[in-house]
Formats: structure tokens, C-alpha cells, sequence
């Protein structure tokens, strides 16, 4: 396992005038890299090549690194490289879906914002579940086996994979029934339904607040909301109930984008101090807990409840809607904040108070 004192080693090497931002080309990656640039910093990109047309269009890398999968963020002779650069590595999505957790926190010897040992809790359901229960939210009810099944359930993959192959079932003959249909469509397989997540469906509407942890000045920032636009449910309501029937249609949930949203305001106390709760708890499951950007993804219900199923301990894609427009961000900051630049700010104070071990492992 790589340890904090690793880190400090490889720190001790580094040109912190020169330090770069560098992430992978994927998920949100235009989000950390135009934030990394309006505070002065240079960036990399490891890319593949299929993706490389982004980067020309949006002129926001300094370095651009191709490569034929992001695994090879693994070799040696990469990681060397990116340590040339002083690279600081930001964590996002693909990260954790393309890489073990094992991988990350064992194998990847660059500087990384943000707290390894959460990856874990992150990657593992009952581990997330432990966690937000100890925080004090409110859960929907799991399902141990596909047998106890009484109720309108969501079926989930474990770790992030953007809503793909995910699908509801309401018994044990439904939840089989549909999960012959998403592996003939290949959308799963026998194994991932041997490890699927459970979950109530709980009906309301879907809000995902972003959340920053700030360790610099020890308080959370409740910075962008938004909702995901999936396929294919999203698009159920323009086929008549006739049809769906008919059709006997199984609704899938890949993430294709996302919209931003605007939260009552008597709901944002509560928001926050389920922020704040979760940044806590996190603090005594591995400290110091959550280093930057944190997303919950909750329902709230027709009375107002608000039920979180899932928390990501590091930027979500849903925070691309904000870039440069997030009211929230505009209330403690002004204009033109958003999280990649407040991960970029983050950064650059510590460099400055000579704290960036603090907020990097």
C-alpha cells in the first residue's frame, strides 16, 4: 500500500512552481482542466486516441499523453513520466471504473488530490451504506437476495459505471425475468448479477448535490445540484402506455448528460448538513476524510424526505453543468467558480500555505 509518507517522498522532488494538474481524458475532465488554467496551472491529459480531437477543439492541455487504455496509467515508465512533469492527478469517474480500487491505492505511485483510503468505501455498496447510515441520512431499505424481494427495487452495478445496465423488478420472477433480458442484450453478465446491489425504489425526484471538502479551511461547500438525463427511461414517457405494454419494454439507466436544478431553498439546510455529516464521519472512517470535491445522490420524495442511495468521494460529471454558472458557486464565490476551479484554487492555497501534503496522497 502505498502510504502519505510515499507521497511526501515523491513530493520532495517536485518543482511545486511548475506543479501541473493532470487527469484523465474522460468524465469530467474539460470541467478540471479549464479550472486548472484560469489559476495559472499546467495540464496534462492522458488520453486515448479516439478522444484526442476534445482536446484540439478545446485547447485546455498543455501536455497530451495517448494511450491505447487508461490501465496503462499503471506502468511505471508512465507514472515516472508524470512525476517529470509534477503532476498532481485529480480523480473523477473513469478512474474508478476502468481501475481497481486495489490498483489505485497500491500501484499508483503519482500524487493524487483527495483521500485514497475513501476509494475503498466508495467501490463497495454495503460499505457506502455503512457509512451514510453512521452519517445519520436516511437510506432506502436493501435486499440481501433476489428471493426477498417484496417490493419495487433498482438493481445496481457496483462502482461507477454511468447507470449502465441497471434495471427495476418487483419480485424474485421479475428480477430473473429481466436479468436474462439485460445479459442476452449485453448489457450484464452471470457475474455482475451475482454481485448486483439491491436497492427500494424510491419514488420522487432525483437531486445530486456537489459538495466541496475544504481541508485547507476545514468546512464543506455546497457548490453545484443537477439531475441526470438517462436512457432509455427518460424517453418511456413518449411511447403510449398501449405500446410500452405491448413492446413489454425494459427501461435502462445509462447516464447520457445531465441538467442543472435549482433546490427550494427550505430544502438546503438539510442538504448541507448532510454534507457536512457525511465529511465528518468520513473523518473517523480514514482520516481526515473527504479532500475536495464529494457528490450525494438522493430522492426527495412528494413529503419532502430526502433519501440518499449512493455517495462519489470525488468530482461527479454532473458538476459540468456548472462551469462558470452554478447559482450555488455564485453565492460564495461570484461570478465564474464552479468545482474544477475550486479544485485548482484548493490546490494552489496549499502550495502557498506549504500544505499540499495535506491535501493529496
Amino acid at each position: 500500500m502505498i502510504t502519505s509518507q510515499d507521497i511526501q517522498k515523491i513530493l520532495g522532488k517536485y518543482d511545486l512552481g511548475k506543479l501541473a494538474i493532470g487527469t484523465l481524458g474522460s468524465h469530467s475532465s474539460l470541467n478540471i482542466f479549464k479550472g486548472a488554467k484560469e489559476e495559472g496551472f499546467r495540464t496534462v491529459c492522458i488520453c486515448k486516441e479516439k478522444d484526442a480531437i476534445m482536446y484540439q477543439k478545446y485547447p485546455l492541455v498543455d501536455e497530451l499523453i495517448i494511450v491505447n487504455d487508461f490501465t496503462e496509467l499503471l506502468s511505471p515508465t508512465l507514472q515516472e513520466r508524470l512525476r517529470k512533469l509534477n503532476v498532481v492527478l485529480i480523480p473523477h469517474g473513469s478512474f474508478t471504473a476502468y481501475l481497481s480500487t486495489e490498483e489505485l491505492t497500491d500501484s499508483l505511485h503519482v500524487p493524487m488530490m483527495g483521500n485514497r483510503q475513501l476509494l475503498h468505501w466508495e467501490a463497495n455498496r454495503k460499505s457506502q451504506e455503512e457509512w451514510l447510515r453512521q452519517a445519520g441520512l436516511r437510506l432506502p431499505a436493501t435486499f440481501k437476495s433476489p428471493d426477498d424481494i417484496d417490493r419495487l427495487i433498482i438493481a445496481k452495478l457496483q462502482g461507477a459505471k454511468g447507470g449502465r445496465g441497471y434495471f427495476l423488478a418487483n419480485s424474485p420472477k421479475s428480477f430473473y425475468k429481466k436479468a436474462d433480458e439485460m445479459i442476452k442484450r449485453g448489457l450484464l453478465t452471470k457475474q455482475d448479477i451475482e454481485k448486483v446491489h439491491l436497492q427500494e425504489y424510491t419514488l420522487g425526484v432525483n437531486v445530486y448535490p456537489s459538495y466541496f471538502s475544504s481541508i485547507l479551511n476545514s468546512d464543506v461547500e455546497l457548490l453545484a445540484m443537477d439531475r441526470r438525463y438517462e436512457s432509455a427511461v427518460d424517453s418511456l414517457g413518449k411511447i403510449p402506455a398501449q405500446e410500452q405494454l405491448e413492446i413489454e419494454v425494459i427501461p435502462t439507466y445509462t447516464v447520457v448528460g445531465n441538467f442543472p436544478i435549482v433546490l427550494r431553498e427550505s430544502l438546503l439546510p438539510e442538504i448541507m448538513r448532510m454534507g457536512e455529516n457525511v465529511q465528518k464521519k468520513a473523518a473517523e472512517l480514514a482520516p481526515p476524510g473527504i479532500i475536495g470535491p464529494f457528490c450525494l445522490e438522493t430522492v426527495i420524495t412528494d413529503d419532502l424526505k430526502i433519501f440518499t442511495f449512493e455517495i462519489s468521494a470525488r468530482i461527479v460529471a454532473g458538476t459540468n453543468v456548472g462551469i462558470g454558472t452554478s447559482p450555488y458557486a455564485y453565492l460564495l464565490y461570484g461570478e465564474n467558480m464552479y468545482m474544477g476551479r475550486r479544485i485548482a484554487m484548493e490546490l494552489k492555497e496549499a502550495v502557498k500555505q506549504r500544505r499540499l501534503q495535506e491535501v493529496v496522497a
